[in-house]
């Protein structure tokens, strides 16, 4: 049997734009309340301080207005599975860019207020069809925002690691869209059908070079949650350090992820 393509799974725009929406208004209430003490407090992204990283989030949503501010694209050349490589690739730019605004930007609760406030009039004014151009190529604003939930879900998580008791809520449906992106992006850069990678309750793909697994219980299975696998995704977390503190549970001699991780870092 000929190997399955891979196609983009669809998102249902109404309810991506609602989850971007409620998990940035989460992280635009927990940064209110934030000190100039935290503000300053280092974060597990290099030598980013927390506000550098409140700036970044920012900058997250601002792209959005910014890439509807350019003359629309004449046609779609790129797809949702292209988009964590290339982020991936513009990482040092995207670093010196949030220093820049954290710099610019000496209150960041006003400063966040400011980009919804901007993004909100956007969305109403524009469909889900009208192609932005991203780093990952021509793309319908619809598939953009989808890569809004994985910004801003991974950020939420790394604000809430770096400031102690920092307890910022992940929106279901913006943590169901990021898993599932990163899902299928590991399916896409690790095309195969012997290893089963489940993510529950979001996200089971198939992945990895091999005997492809057609019925029963496949003889390579991956398992582990949402913030787990999120985490390995985007290098905040080892593969190996993750097996062993039973984050992970991979069973079979195609079951280490390990070559194919990060996905995004």
């Amino acid at each position: 049997m000929p190997p399955a393509k891979k196609r983009t799974r669809n998102y249902d725009p109404a309810k991506i734009r609602t989850a971007v929406l409620a998990q940035f208004g989460n992280v635009r209430a927990a940064v209110a309340g934030l000190t100039p003490e935290q503000l300053a407090l280092p974060t597990r992204l290099g030598d980013w301080t927390v506000r550098d990283l409140v700036a970044h989030v920012g900058m997250s949503l601002g792209a959005v207005s910014r890439l509807l501010a350019l003359p629309e694209p004449p046609k779609q050349d790129g797809t949702l599975l292209d988009w964590p490589r290339a982020i991936a690739a513009d990482a040092p730019d995207i670093a010196a860019h949030a220093r820049e605004s954290a710099e610019s930007h000496p209150d960041p609760a006003t400063h966040l207020a400011t980009v919804e406030e901007r993004f909100t009039a956007d969305l109403a004014a524009h469909p889900g069809t009208r192609l932005l151009p991203t780093s990952a190529g021509a793309l319908p604003l619809a598939d953009y925002l989808v890569t809004r939930t994985v910004e801003l879900v991974v950020h939420t998580d790394d604000l809430n690691a770096a400031v102690p008791g920092l307890d910022i809520p992940c929106d279901r449906q913006a943590l169901a869209a990021c898993t599932r992106l990163l899902a299928d992006a590991l399916a896409a850069k690790a095309p195969g059908g012997s290893t089963e990678v489940r993510v529950p309750p979001y996200a089971v793909v198939q992945c990895v070079a091999g005997p492809r697994h057609t019925r029963g219980t496949p003889p390579n299975v991956v398992e582990t949650d949402p913030l787990t696998w999120i985490r390995l995704a985007t290098g905040r977390l080892a593969w190996a350090e993750a097996l062993h503190d039973a984050k992970v549970s991979a069973s079979g001699e195609r079951a280490d992820l390990s070559a194919h991780l990060p996905l995004m870092a």
